[in-house]
């Protein structure tokens, strides 16, 4: 019996769980074995029960397992199982691992070194700064960054670090072959070319509000520490930050305005001993003792702008400052302002937020 088989069979059967499927795995071994075992062997296993021992000795469901193979093959979609040497070795080590993961790209040893962003979906241009100014940090460190593929920050996170051409991995909370947002469907592209997409939902899945609670323990799962750019009370981020704090990773947010509700669930985080971070290298410094000399040196290269493009600059700050503003300051026409902020904006030096309004992004290399 192949073992993919059987453990898509175990997810198969109803009332087996992540939780229970580890428990048989960790005790049987390879999944086949868990079909081998008689009745009586399987009660000795805490937490199965008689009803589920039998729906494991009477499982006769194989054509479903075998209908699930072939769409993936036919899909191009690869698939791992609890216990198998692709699977990913963070995520192994929560209590309830999903017994299955539906994958297109590639899992790579490396992405051990896995740091998950996330954020709310309706952003401020401050939180979207924050996230892609710590995705392309974090990245250029070697990081591969993890998120939901989500609107807002999930997005923008990803985006940060295909930006730098590092790795990047995205938890779905539908199946593999359902692609939400549904304009997501050119970052899903670019993700799993440089990555990997991931769900652990069988094909098909539509984003249903109830998937999302449970994707964000893999989320948190597949990495050594998670930050939390934005989240507002009782925002669905927050759940990521349990399941960290769950699954003993170090949890960080981003501070934000007191006035901001979108801060409102940072600033709690940051109350109750959230590590604050404001920059890659906070990051790099909390987690020094399971990097072991990991990192890698991020090349700072300064950027070489001319003489206007110097004096909009210095125009500019960190927050945002609108085109009419601009114009007036510099006493230049609007239509050679905005040519020479789309130069910035090329070279990394200018961001542009909503509004027609833009910020420095960096300063301290400007030559």
């Amino acid at each position: 019996m192949d073992e993919i088989r059987a453990a898509l069979a175990l997810q198969v059967i109803q009332d087996i769980g992540p939780a229970i499927s580890r428990t048989l795995i960790d005790a049987f071994g390879p999944p086949s074995e868990i079909f081998r075992a008689d009745y009586d062997r399987l009660l000795h296993i805490a937490g199965l029960g008689q009803k589920r021992a039998g729906k494991i000795v009477s499982f006769d469901e194989w054509h479903k397992v075998e209908r699930i193979m072939e769409e993936c093959r036919l899909k191009g979609i690869n698939l791992s199982y609890y216990g198998d040497g692709e699977y990913p070795e963070l995520l192994s080590q929560i209590t309830d691992p999903p017994t299955v993961i539906f994958y297109k790209g590639a899992l790579n040893p490396e992405d051990k070194y896995s740091i998950s962003i996330v954020g709310s979906r309706r952003t401020t241009s401050y939180g979207r700064f924050v996230a892609r100014y710590l995705s392309e940090g974090l990245s250029s460190m070697g990081f591969t960054i993890i998120s939901g593929m989500a609107r807002g920050i999930d997005s923008v996170s990803h985006t940060g670090a295909l930006k730098k051409g590092g790795r990047t991995l995205a938890v779905l909370g539908s199946g593999i072959d359902v692609i939400y947002p549904p304009e997501g469907l050119d970052l899903y592209e670019r993700i799993h070319r440089s990555g990997a997409v991931i769900s652990e939902l069988p094909l098909g899945t539509p984003p249903n509000r109830e998937n999302f609670p449970r994707r964000n323990r893999i989320i948190s799962g597949l990495s050594i520490g998670v930050i939390i750019v934005e989240a507002s009370k009782g925002s669905g981020t927050l759940i990521t930050a349990r399941s960290a704090l769950d699954q003993n990773r170090e949890v960080f947010a981003v501070p934000g305005n007191i006035n901001s509700p979108n801060s409102y669930g940072t600033n709690e985080l940051l109350k109750s001993g959230a590590k604050l971070v404001t920059r890659p290298e906070d990051v790099v410094e909390e987690l020094s003792h399971q990097l072991k000399g990991f990192i890698k040196a991020e090349k700072t290269v300064a950027v070489e702008i001319s003489t206007e493009e110097r004096r909009i600059c210095d125009i500019l700050c960190g927050e945002p400052v609108h085109i009419d503003e601009i114009t007036r300051r510099a006493g230049l026409p609007s239509s050679k302002i905005l040519g020479i902020l789309l130069e910035l904006e090329l070279k990394s030096v200018v961001g542009q937020a909503e509004g027609k309004k833009f910020f420095l992004i960096q300063e301290e290399q400007r030559v």
